[in-house]
């Protein structure tokens, strides 16, 4: 599948590039490097800050313990902060990592000892998105882990686009030929499968665990809700695979429970109706089940012994309104 369908599911995020004073018309702009120190400080600093602010709101609330809830709060930041640092950290590195190679790669030839310069940081940016290759394929390995989640497929599909969309950009800048530009497009192939698995198993995956979740779901709002959320993880994925018979199938499943779970819902209000004598509403509210019956994604026979059931209640309905009417 080509870039420009993935590029629907996983926009590009605008890079910054600062530059030095002296540097600012020969030098390639460079993006800050990433610091894992740095990210704890912050984390450090916001769970601080947050501990501060709610100890000084309960105290002026008249708390008598207020540093109890504050520093359960902060502390609750700060493990949130902590769990998500290698995700956070692993791809800010793979992004560092190709977008100094991609502007090593555009800076052109205006001098004997420039290009001289220049021939050098081509071939670290070649370097730089092998580098880029072995770590999506350990990250892949290791979200291809039995205890791994969806998520962590979604974070190696994203890894794999970024990665595809760099070296294009490389390559169509036309500094990559020969053996260079065919050891790049051989990367590209594996990352373009790469990119293909995770993304399907995180559909695949994400839908499941929400789908399980709407039927585990008491209200009939929350269960059509979650399960939507699911459709909209499928439909994610077609958009950049719409060829995948799997997805298609799965999303009838799902739409096929949603139309399921409205009539389930009118049926039962028109059976209280009917229990309580108002045959009338009763009646309206069957006629709703048997609209959300006749939708596309119910299954043939489902759709005609449903629908002989309920036209079956109404014509027992409409008979006892008939007759209360004869009575009065």
């Amino acid at each position: 599948m080509g870039n420009n369908s993935a590029d629907q599911f996983f926009p590009r995020n605008p890079r910054t590039h600062s530059r030095s004073h002296d540097d600012l018309r020969h030098r390639p702009a460079r993006g800050r490097m990433p610091s894992s120190t740095g990210y704890l400080m912050v984390a450090i600093g916001l769970a601080a800050g947050l501990f501060f602010f709610l100890w000084w709101v309960l105290v002026r609330g008249g708390d008598e313990a207020p540093w109890l809830p504050a520093g359960l709060a902060s502390s609750v930041v700060l493990l949130v902060a902590l769990s998500a640092r290698e995700v956070v950290m692993r791809r800010a590195w793979t992004r560092y990592l190709l977008e100094n190679g991609i502007h090593d790669s555009r800076r052109g030839v205006q001098s004997s000892s420039r290009s001289s310069r220049s021939s050098s940081k081509k071939s670290f940016s070649t370097s730089v998105h092998s580098a880029a290759l072995r770590t999506i394929q350990k990250q892949s390995v290791a979200a291809d882990a039995s205890n791994s989640t969806p998520e962590a497929h979604l974070d190696v599909a994203q890894l794999c686009q970024d990665y595809l969309t760099s070296t294009d950009e490389a390559i169509r800048s036309g500094t990559y030929g020969g053996e260079k530009g065919i050891t790049i497009r051989a990367g590209q192939e594996r990352v373009r499968a790469l990119h293909k698995h995770h993304l399907l198993t995180w559909a695949k995956g994400q839908s499941r665990l929400l789908t399980h979740e709407a039927q585990q779901r008491a209200r009939t709002f929350d269960k059509v809700e979650t399960a939507n959320r699911a459709l909209d993880c499928l439909d994610s994925a077609l958009r950049v695979y719409p060829a995948e018979s799997e997805l298609h199938e799965s999303k009838t499943a799902i739409s096929e429970f949603i139309a399921s779970v409205k009539v389930a819902h009118w049926v039962e209000l028109a059976e209280r109706s009917a229990f309580k004598g108002h045959y009338r509403r009763a009646i309206d509210r069957y006629r709703d089940a048997l609209f959300y019956l006749n939708q596309d994604a119910v299954k043939p026979d489902v759709r005609r012994a449903g629908t002989e059931k309920i036209e079956a209640e109404i014509a027992d309905l409409e008979t006892k309104l008939r007759q209360r009417k004869s009575r009065q």
